[in-house]
């Protein structure tokens, strides 16, 4: 009986990113990772190198944060339309982002704290062998980062082939952290040749450690902007004051209509969800509120209403101003 009214009504509520090319580039990445981290790691330890070392250990950071991208992406897509989710999944991968810029944190906190050590307690290095490694490794990383560079920029397809496809440009925020893990070591392997070079021509062993230290510092910053940018969305952060009085101020020029309440939220990366309460000496459909809202569902190509809902209350002459 109600059928065609409820089809209306309804509408998908998968806002997850599928990003198919991104998690293969990533199983490509994860596996030369691993090969360069157990080699720089054996090779610091025997060659002396803290610089060496210290690109090791954070490979091994990077390994962990690739598998926790790959983990990310493989359980987005099993929950795709797991109902135990208000939103879909679309946050999980957001989440693993996150907890990747806490592991980049953590190796430059390592590295700090190691290179620290080591202006104490210098080390032997052999320089020539420490040199060639780094290098490779370097080399690695460069091939990682053309794996990953742009594929965090996707297309979001809602995570379902029968959805029509929004072909609006979004952030893969689960392997953009994946390619700042990429990005941060071939830092470090950049600044482990410069101070090993420079240490084998000059004689400034002191060099190995200072250069830990920069890596650790620059590493940092970039840990703690993608908490920044990630965090947000976790913790359903509102739009900004200015982008919702302008959504009141809408509403309020049509007719006599005034906001009692309003919430908008992040359901995922780039769609929000929004709750409006409204009173009115003359009431209208929810639909027609919602049109008044549809020039806010696209602002500089992102989605932001994704999901809608209005509560129209009746407003007396006896009790209203």
């Amino acid at each position: 009986m109600h059928a065609r009214t409820i089809g209306l009504l309804q509408h998908d509520h998968n806002f997850a990113l599928i990003n198919k090319k991104g998690e293969r580039r990533t199983r490509q990445v994860l596996a030369l990772s691993i090969v360069t981290m157990v080699l720089e790691i054996v090779a610091g330890l025997k060659l002396g190198s803290m610089a060496l070392l210290a690109d090791g250990w954070h490979m091994g950071t990077h390994v962990a944060a690739f598998l926790i991208t790959l983990l990310a992406y493989r359980y987005t897509r099993a929950h795709l339309h797991d109902e135990t989710f208000a939103f879909s999944s679309g946050k999980v991968g957001v989440l693993g982002a996150f907890a990747s810029s806490i592991a980049l944190g953590i190796a430059a906190l390592l590295m700090l704290v190691e290179s620290g050590n080591r202006f104490f307690h210098p080390h032997a290095i052999h320089f020539d062998e420490a040199i060639a490694i780094a290098g490779i490794g370097l080399g690695v990383n460069l091939i990682c980062a053309l794996l990953l560079k742009d594929h965090h920029h996707v297309h979001d397809h809602h995570g379902d082939p029968h959805v029509h496809h929004d072909h609006d440009h979004h952030h893969d925020h689960n392997l953009k952290a994946a390619y700042l893990h990429v990005l941060a070591d071939a830092l470090t392997s950049l600044l482990a040749i410069a101070a090993l070079v420079l240490g084998k021509v000059y004689g400034w062993g002191w060099l190995d450690p200072a250069m830990g230290v920069v890596g650790a510092i620059i590493i940092t910053r970039w840990s703690y902007a993608l908490v920044k940018e990630t965090s947000p969305v976790l913790l359903d952060e509102s739009l900004a004051s200015d982008y919702r009085q302008a959504i009141v101020e809408r509403i309020e020029s049509d007719a006599d209509n005034r906001v009692a309440d309003l919430h908008i939220w992040r359901i995922a990366p780039n769609h929000y969800a929004l709750i409006v309460s409204i009173v009115t000496h003359d009431p209208k459909n929810p639909q027609h509120y919602k049109n008044l809202l549809k020039k806010f569902n696209r602002l500089g190509g992102l989605n932001k209403l994704s999901h809608v809902t209005v509560e129209v209350t009746r407003c007396r002459d006896t009790d209203c101003a």
